[in-house]
Order: C-alpha cells, then sequence, then structure tokens
C-alpha cells in the first residue's frame, strides 16, 4: 500500500521536478535582465510573497476565483438540466448558446466594466461569463444522453421531481458535468488573472503587473511561480472531490473492463 501510494505520487512530481531541474541548470548563468536565473527567483520568494501580501493579494483573488466559479456551477447545472431536459426549450436556445459561447470572455471585460463598475462584482462577472459555457454545454449533453431504459424505468415506478432530478438526471449526467467543471476551473483561474488587470487595487494579477511595470522581474517571476502553484493546488483537490463524487462511476467501469 506504501508503495504504491509512493509511485503515484512520484508520478505526480516527477515531470515538474525535471522541468524545475531543467529551469535551474539552464539559467544558472542567464545573465538577461527579463529572464534571471531561477536560484535568483527562489531567493526572493520569501521576501516577496510574506503573510501580509498573502492575506492581500492571494485571499481576494482564492475568494473572486471560487464565487465565480461557484455561481458558474449552479448556473451552468440549472440551466443545463432544463435545456438538455426539453428538446423545444433546447431548439430555441442552442443558436444563442453557440453565439455567446463562441464570443472570448476578456473580449466582454470593458462590457462588463460599464455594467458592473470595477469592484469585486465586475472580477466575479467575468469568472462566470467564461466558466459557465463548459459547464452548461456538458450539462446538456449528460442530460440528453441518459439511458431511456432508466427513464422508462423512473416513469413506471413514478420517481418525478426532486427524486428523479437527484437519482436519475444529475447522477447520469455527473460524469459529464465534472468534466465540465474541470475544463472550467482552468478557465476560471485564467479570467481571475485577466480581470485583476482591469482597475484593480489587489490580487494575484494586479500584483503580477505591477511588478512587471516596475521591472522588478523576479518578483514578477515569483508571482507567476505561485500562481502555477495555486493551479496545481486547486486541481489536486478538484480531482480529490471528483474521485468521491464519481466513486460509483469509476467502479462501474473497472467491473466491466473485467467482465
Amino acid at each position: 500500500m506504501a508503495a504504491t501510494a509512493l509511485k503515484r505520487i512520484g508520478l505526480v512530481l516527477g515531470l515538474p521536478v525535471i522541468l524545475f531541474a531543467v529551469w535551474y541548470v539552464a539559467t544558472d548563468n542567464s545573465q538577461s535582465f527579463y529572464v534571471p536565473p531561477l536560484r535568483t527567483i527562489l531567493s526572493v520568494f520569501d521576501d516577496t510573497w510574506t503573510g501580509q501580501r498573502l492575506r492581500a493579494d492571494v485571499l481576494p483573488s482564492a475568494l473572486r476565483l471560487l464565487a465565480g466559479y461557484a455561481l458558474a456551477t449552479v448556473l451552468g447545472v440549472g440551466l443545463g438540466v432544463v435545456i438538455g431536459s426539453y428538446r423545444r426549450v433546447r431548439a430555441v436556445a442552442e443558436p444563442v448558446l453557440e453565439f455567446f459561447r463562441a464570443i472570448p470572455p476578456p473580449v466582454l471585460v470593458p462590457v462588463i466594466m460599464l455594467f458592473a463598475g470595477i469592484g469585486d462584482g465586475m472580477k466575479v462577472i467575468v469568472i462566470v461569463s467564461g466558466c459557465v459555457w463548459p459547464i452548461l454545454l456538458n450539462t446538456v449533453e449528460g442530460v440528453r444522453a441518459v439511458d431511456g431504459v432508466l427513464a422508462d424505468t423512473a416513469r413506471s415506478y413514478r420517481i418525478t421531481g426532486p427524486a428523479r432530478l437527484r437519482h436519475l438526471l444529475l447522477r447520469s449526467a455527473s460524469p459529464q458535468i465534472m468534466a465540465g467543471m474541470r475544463q472550467a476551473l482552468s478557465i476560471a483561474i485564467i479570467l481571475m488573472v485577466i480581470s485583476e488587470m482591469f482597475a484593480a487595487s489587489n490580487g494575484l494579477g494586479f500584483t503580477i503587473v505591477q511588478f512587471q511595470r516596475s521591472f522588478a522581474i523576479p518578483e514578477m517571476w515569483t508571482g507567476i511561480i505561485l500562481l502555477g502553484l495555486l493551479g496545481f493546488v486547486l486541481s489536486a483537490l478538484f480531482r480529490f472531490a471528483e474521485n468521491r463524487v464519481l466513486a460509483w462511476y469509476h467502479g462501474l467501469r473497472s467491473a466491466q473492463r473485467k467482465s
């Protein structure tokens, strides 16, 4: 058991460690102002990201990201269930969804600023505007793909309302819903940074831009590394939650492979 856990940790951390080693060696003698040695970047990391700065910049960014991601999940799943369940609603909504999905969310930032101002609300709306689409579209496809036999069985046993929603639709569509949420998480991180580059006074994206504008290049690189670490941690937490939520699905697929 311990050997399996160590092997899994090695597989997860192996490539990042190799890439950091290559980066360290490749930049060890770098004289470039814009690409300083990795040892220089690491030497200023602790002084740059103090507890006070983490509370002032990283924590607000994380809260905005989580708020936007949670709101996008609720909207995406809710609307996706309705659109996927009714053919006429899907026929009416599909052209509109395809139109708005094709608009890059960063383009909407100036428009959103006109209506929502420059506060935290604007940043949350920007994150929602990009994250909702993969969740919504995957939910629609997941609901449409519900097994017909299961649907007929639920109808025969008069399983309707919230019970049908919970035990049939959401459960059957959950693998695709989680796939959409996984895509949306990476989009949320990108939009979090972009939204903080416009008329912001704090946040991880704002701080990285401030370092760049003041030519504090090693400090700027520490912000980029911290952003990558944040994405890694959120991805690991999501994978843990996904394994718990889809334990029944992975068990079913494993049983099918063995048979």
